[in-house]
């Protein structure tokens, strides 16, 4: 039997990903529309790679030059080939084919807007193809509402006969539920020789890429139909409601898998994950929360309620509750929120606290170190066990540079302090509250700069007359004096 090593080496991977989409009305290609951390492209190239081979060819068209830098992120080793007119599947196929005229053996083709499909249905109809030695191998699945689909038209003893686009169907072809997923195998040879007999005879005016099978069929080369355990695997999308949906259904089978695994998702319905996040087991994931790109959500952490985390790592024992999070690194047992937001750059060491409405950005906070509320820490280096008072401003900013400020271990600030960088406290030094620091304050220290209080007597009462305040500081001197006389 041939290795699968040399299996991959004669097959070739064909993505049909030239067309507009005029029904999702986007300035964005279909393909390129976002799901769940995967464009639609994405996932399908991701599937793709379950054939193992040893080529991918992308047929581009609409907005060709938008779809080749999105090919260029995400998969490199895939070469764009250009449908500069749009006359079908069959047509795009050929162009591909083309490109290269040295492929054999197996050609997988796939349409661009099935993001739900699994490598492992992939993997399994490339199986089913060649172990048969088929011409043509079709995806297929039994639906409920067959509407706008080719169907799968099967001959008295149950052999596919041929495949027939719902506009070209007879009333009975309509009536089938059987239909076509858009993802094909084909032997090389074969496949060439009936695309130069394709004919644009029908309603569209295009060439039919399912035309090949009936086309195989006639003369006599087996074709075969291989039917998806998941009929969902193959719904594709044609405008923003049906891109919706498909973002459910998608988010419904990622959350299953994670709490299949061992991971706390409290309330499924409202808690989105990207595909490419990954989560540890015990990991408690709370309601409203969305996880993305490719963040890490370690044993024990809690994520939530309505917690946005990008590209964020969350060490064990974590928790994050109300915050939305960019690129930062959450330690053990740290915690976060409520309703605080962390910038890129931003690393909390062991049992290190960000508390209620606190903004960092490139920030690393040391063990037990405590922002504890209404502060901004921009640039900013602050030691294990320091504390930074509630309403601290780190001045990171001078209007054309970034400074940097260090806090040192143990060190305390009191609130409503204003730390102009460049600048550090040293460990164990104190920051009295209201001071406006753009010195070093050495370690062991007190930093103050606040100037002598003066209190200006009878103020209110001769610059503010009639108002409340007035009127409450009168009271008050009558009762102080009756009482002065009683």
């Amino acid at each position: 039997m041939e290795s699968r090593v040399s299996q991959a080496q004669s097959r070739t991977v064909v993505v049909l990903a030239a067309g507009e989409g005029k029904r999702m009305k986007s300035a964005t290609p279909k393909m390129l529309h976002p799901l769940l951390g995967r464009t639609l492209l994405g996932h399908v190239l991701h599937a793709a790679g379950a054939a193992a081979a040893s080529r991918t060819i992308v047929v581009v068209g609409h907005k060709a030059d938008q779809v080749r830098a999105h090919l260029t992120e995400i998969a490199p080793g895939a070469t764009p080939v250009l449908q500069a007119e749009q006359n079908g599947t069959g047509h795009a196929v050929r162009i591909a084919l083309d490109a290269i005229p040295e492929a054999v053996g197996t050609v997988v083709v796939l349409n661009a807007d099935v993001p739900l499909l699994r490598p492992e249905t992939v993997e399994a109809l490339v199986a089913a193809h060649e172990s048969t030695s088929r011409g043509a191998t079709v995806l297929a699945a039994e639906v409920p509402d067959p509407a706008g689909l080719g169907r799968i038209v099967r001959d008295a003893d149950g052999n596919l006969e041929r495949i027939v686009e719902e506009r070209d169907a007879s009333a009975e072809e309509r009536a089938v539920r059987e239909i076509n997923a858009g993802i094909y195998a084909f032997d090389a040879a074969l496949l060439r020789e009936a695309l130069g007999k394709l004919s644009s005879d029908n309603d569209q005016g295009e060439e039919y890429l399912t035309d090949v099978f009936g086309l195989l069929a006639a003369v006599g080369h087996p074709v075969g139909v291989y039917v998806a355990a998941d009929a969902q695997e193959t719904l594709g999308c044609n405008d923003r409601a049906e891109l919706a949906r498909l973002r459910a259904l998608l988010r419904d089978r990622v959350n299953t898998a994670w709490m299949r695994a061992g991971v706390s998702i409290l309330d499924p319905a409202s808690t989105w994950i990207d595909v490419t996040v990954t989560l540890e087991p015990d990991a408690v994931v709370d309601q409203n929360s969305q996880l993305q790109g490719s963040t890490s959500v370690a044993t024990a952490a809690v994520i939530g309620p309505d917690t946005t985390l990008i590209d964020t790592v969350v060490e064990a024992g974590a928790t994050l509750l109300r915050t939305h999070s960019i690129g930062a690194q959450v330690g053990p047992d740290a915690t976060v929120g409520p309703y605080s937001f962390l910038r890129p750059g931003t690393r909390l060491g062991r049992k290190a606290k960000i508390g209620g409405f606190v903004e960092a950005k490139n920030a690393e906070l040391g063990a037990g170190a405590k922002v504890p509320h209404l502060t901004y820490v921009g640039d900013a280096t602050i030691g294990p066990k320091a504390n930074i008072g509630a309403g601290t401003i780190f001045a990171n900013y001078d209007g054309v540079n970034k400074h940097h400020t260090v806090v040192g271990e143990a060190a305390f600030v009191g609130s409503d302090t204003v730390l102009i960088a460049p600048v550090e406290i040293g460990p164990g030094a104190y920051v009295a509250a209201g001071s406006a620091i753009q010195k070093d304050v050495p370690s062991g220290d007190l930093g103050v700069t606040r100037a002598p209080q003066r209190n200006i007597e009878g103020w209110t009462v001769r610059q503010r007359p009639g108002t409340v305040s007035a009127e409450a500081a009168e009271r008050f001197e009558q009762q102080r004096s009756e009482d002065a006389g009683a």
